[in-house]
């Protein structure tokens, strides 16, 4: 087995600053595995960290979606076995001592290092995953569909188990990138009545026809119609069961108060990049509606979204526009910058 790999590093702090390196393949500990990257996805995640707008410790190799084969095991594995088809909680480093961590929600941990900027990740051909946060995926699963496990959880997370979507919900998703469309067919499958999918005019082309295909039933250009007015007219003047806030835009998050329905529910899952932004904090509190805060993955959404996936009740294969190699990640993340595709994946 060779001894060097290359990697996509981020190398020090500030915009830009990604290049190819040489880096030794790593050796797992007793409790690890050595896995063979079969796929990666490029995530919102590895553009703030190029941008500098995501915390990160440098130098250190992008990439925490991925799937990929174990090549090694160390001395104290138990449960898994080389050959085996695996995914990978990206939860590595928290303490096991903490609140959060005893109480379950090693996610949160504050000493999490996650691959791809607290350690290194998998825009790589090797990388270790600790053993307990291993999941093996079926054979009828592809790499390239097991590597959108990740953010299939954070949706399944986001808009089935924290957001609660019940029989013949009106599900609103703003913002349709991605976890958007994830969190479109995670919404279908969970059993929503009628889901909204509200875009832009740059999202005709790739993103908004996909999100029929992910079981969208309206679609909303919001640069081009009233969509506040819309949702109302759409659900008789009632407003949403739930609002999933997927843009992280000033405009999205003001506008998920006002098409949620009383009492109703508003799952934030974009991230804006700014410090403060304007929020209408009466408005909500007239509404009395819950708004429900998310980050990361808990251990229960993981093999959730892996039968779903697996079941193709959520087609992930549809979210998969574009894969290059490794050496070609310049044009991946350009790709995904100018949002001319939708979920790009890197090959090592």
């Amino acid at each position: 087995m060779e001894t060097e790999m290359i990697g996509l590093y981020k190398t020090q702090k500030g915009d830009g600053f990604l290049e190819l390196r040489t880096a030794k393949i790593p050796k797992p500990v007793a409790n690890e595995v050595l896995v063979e990257i079969k796929a990666a996805g490029i995530c919102g995640t590895d553009i703030h960290i190029m941008h500098d707008q995501f915390p990160y410790w440098p130098p250190v190799i992008l990439g925490h979606e991925y799937s990929g084969v174990i090549v090694e095991t160390g001395k104290e594995v138990e449960n898994y076995k080389v050959n085996d088809r695996v995914i990978g909680e990206p939860h590595t480093r928290a303490c096991g001592k903490c609140a959060l961590c005893r109480s379950g929600n090693i996610q949160l941990c504050s000493q999490k290092r996650s691959p791809g900027w607290g350690i290194d990740g998998a825009f790589a051909k090797y990388l270790t995953v600790p053993e307990h946060l291993l999941h093996k995926i079926p054979d009828s699963m592809t790499f390239e569909e097991a590597a959108l496990i990740e953010p299939t959880a954070n949706a399944v997370q986001d808009v089935l188990e924290r957001g609660q979507v019940v029989a013949n919900d009106t599900v609103v998703v703003i913002g349709p990138g991605p976890i958007g469309l994830l969190s479109i067919g995670a919404a279908k499958a969970g059993g929503a009545g009628k889901v909204i999918a509200i875009g832009t005019s740059v999202d005709e082309a790739f993103r908004l026809p996909v999100a029929l295909e992910m079981g969208a039933d309206n679609i909303l250009l919001a640069d081009k119609q009233d969509a506040v007015s819309e949702v109302m007219r759409l659900t008789d003047d009632r407003g949403a069961d739930l609002v999933v806030e997927a843009s992280g835009s000033m405009q999205g998050i003001q506008s998920a108060v006002k098409m949620v329905k009383r009492l109703g529910r508003i799952s934030q899952i974009g991230l804006t990049g700014k410090g403060n932004i304007d929020f209408p904090w009466d408005a909500a509190a007239w509404k009395v509606c819950t708004i429900i805060f998310n980050l990361s993955t808990a251990f229960s959404c993981w093999n959730r979204s892996i039968g779903l996936v697996a079941s193709k009740k959520i087609d992930v294969s549809k979210l998969i526009s574009h894969k290059y190699p490794l050496s070609e990640w310049k044009k991946a993340f350009e790709v995904v910058e100018k949002a001319e595709g939708l979920k790009v994946l890197l090959i090592p």
